[in-house]
C-alpha cells in the first residue's frame, strides 16, 4: 500500500510504502539492489513495545532517497520472514542489514541493535550512527550526547516551518504511544496503522539524510581522520554492547553518556599523533 500526504518535511514525490507481505517485501528487495554507497542510501529508524530484547521491534522505517520511497516494513504482521525472505538475487533484508558494505545511517543504534539481535539473531554491520557523528564534530564537552530533537533543532538545515511540522507529528505520534501522555506502546501494533504513526515515522526517518550531510561534511575536512576513526570505533563498541547479557536499552542515566571523555580523547589523541595509521576505514 502506497501512500502520501502534503507536507514540507517529506519531498512531494517521495511515497510512502507500507511492506505487509511477501509479495511486497520481494519488491522491496528488488529495488534495494545497486544503490549508491556514497552517500549512502539508506536510512534506518525501527519502532516496538520497549525496543529491545525485553520487548517487541514492530516497524522499521527505511528511507531510499535514491528511489525517492520510505517504506514501512510490518515487523509485526512479517515476523521472522520480514528477514529471512529473499529475492531471486538472494537478497534479503538480514543480509542487508548485516552487510558491511552496505552503509545504514540510524540516529543512536544500540536499541535497534539489541532488539535486532536478541528478537532477531541479526548482527549489524556497516552502521553510521549519526548520534555519534554529532557528538564527534560539536565544539566543546563531549561528555553527553544529544538526542533526536536538539540535533533537528540546532544542525537540521530545514526550514524552521518544517520544524515546527515536525514536532506537530511527533506530538501527535506521541499522545498515541508515550504513557506519560495517556496513551500505550501497543498502538505500533495496532493494524491497520494509524495515519498519526505513518506519518511519524516517515518525518522522523526522512530528515536523518539531512543531519548526515551536515556531520559528514565537517568528518570530511583535512584533520578531521582522528574523529572520523573515533565514530567508527564508538559504533562497533555500542553495537558489541548491545549484545551484552547485561545490557540494558532502558537505562536512561547510562544512555545519556557519551563514550568519550576529557581524558580518554587526549589520551587517544598522543596515541593518534604517534601512530596514526591512514589505512583505518572510517566506515568499516
Amino acid at each position: 500500500m502506497s501512500t502520501s500526504t502534503t507536507s514540507t518535511i517529506v519531498p512531494a514525490e517521495t511515497k510512502i510504502r507500507i511492506i505487509d507481505s511477501t509479495k511486497a517485501l520481494l519488491y522491496l528487495l528488488d529495488n534495494l539492489t545497486g544503490l549508491a554507497v556514497d552517500p549512502p542510501s539508506l536510512y534506518l529508524d525501527l519502532e516496538g513495545v520497549l525496543l529491545g530484547r525485553h520487548g517487541s521491534l514492530c516497524l522499521i522505517s527505511l528511507y531510499v532517497p535514491p528511489k525517492k520511497r520510505i517504506y514501512l516494513v510490518d515487523i509485526y504482521r512479517l515476523g521472522k520472514t520480514a528477514f529471512s525472505t529473499a529475492n531471486s538475487s538472494g537478497s534479503s533484508l538480514k543480509a542487508i542489514l548485516e552487510s558491511p558494505t552496505v552503509p545504514k545511517v540510524v540516529f543512536d543504534i544500540r536499541n535497534d541493535s539489541d532488539a535486532l539481535f536478541s528478537l532477531y539473531g541479526i548482527s549489524v554491520d556497516g552502521i553510521q550512527d549519526l548520534q555519534l557523528m554529532e557528538l564527534a564534530t560539536r565544539k566543546g564537552s563531549k561528555n553527553f550526547v544529544a538526542g533526536l530533537a536538539k540535533c533537528i533543532e540546532y544542525d537540521s538545515r530545514i526550514s524552521a516551518a518544517a520544524k515546527v511540522e515536525w514536532q506537530h507529528t511527533k506530538e501527535l505520534a506521541t499522545r498515541l504511544y508515550c504513557p506519560q501522555k495517556g496513551g500505550r506502546y501497543e498502538v505500533f501494533n495496532e493494524r491497520p496503522i494509524k495515519p498519526e504513526i505513518v506519518q511519524y515515522c516517515a518525518r522522523d526517518v526522512v530528515l536523518l539524510p539531512a543531519l548526515y550531510n551536515v556531520y559528514n561534511a565537517t568528518l570530511s575536512l583535512p584533520g578531521e581522520r582522528f574523529w572520523q576513526v573515533q565514530v567508527s570505533r564508538a559504533t562497533k563498541d555500542r553495537i558489541k554492547l548491545s549484545k551484552a547479557p547485561d545490557y540494558d536499552g532502558q537505562a536512561k542515566n547510562v544512555k545519556v553518556l557519551g563514550p568519550w571523555d576529557e581524558v580518554s580523547i587526549q589520551l587517544a589523541m598522543d596515541d593518534w599523533a604517534m601512530f596514526e595509521d591512514d589505512s583505518v576505514d572510517y566506515f568499516a
